[in-house]
């Protein structure tokens, strides 16, 4: 089966103009502070994937199904309601040091490989930047390079 044609690809629109198009001065602010991050656990220059997701690195998946496709390995979107994070690591040898920092991390909520956090400031920077370095370790060690 062919790679999916997906929404979300990288595109050329630069990142440090769609950062500072954000609307609400927090969360331009943040969104700065997320890329800073998100700079060093990476060591990658974000691409902006989609028209709103700034993302790191990128890596190939294949589904059981088939179905094939390419997304980063890791990155945020400053959205409205709340600062989303993409955690793409599946922790599976690593569950209960990610348990341990989801429950040190501070006001948030999760989805599947999404982190929601309303305000940076209700959360510990330094556990976000270890989970941040957590899921891009196990992306790395799922996906080598």
């Amino acid at each position: 089966m062919a790679k999916a044609d997906l929404k979300t690809k990288p595109t050329e629109v630069s990142v440090a103009e769609f950062l500072a198009a954000v609307p609400d001065e927090r969360r331009r602010a943040e969104a700065a502070e997320i890329d800073a991050l998100h700079r060093r656990v990476t060591g990658c220059e974000p691409k902006l994937w989609g028209p709103t997701i700034v993302g790191y690195g990128s890596y190939d998946y294949r589904y059981d199904s088939g179905r094939e496709g390419t997304m980063c390995r890791g990155g945020f979107s400053p959205r409205k309601a709340a600062m989303t994070i993409y955690l793409m690591g599946n922790y599976v040898n690593r569950q209960a040091e990610a348990d341990d920092l989801f429950a040190r991390l501070g006001k948030h909520t999760t989805g599947k490989s999404c982190l929601y956090i309303k305000k940076l400031a209700d959360v510990d920077m330094t556990v976000l930047e270890r989970l941040v370095q957590l899921s891009w370790d196990v992306m790395n060690e799922k996906y080598p390079t």
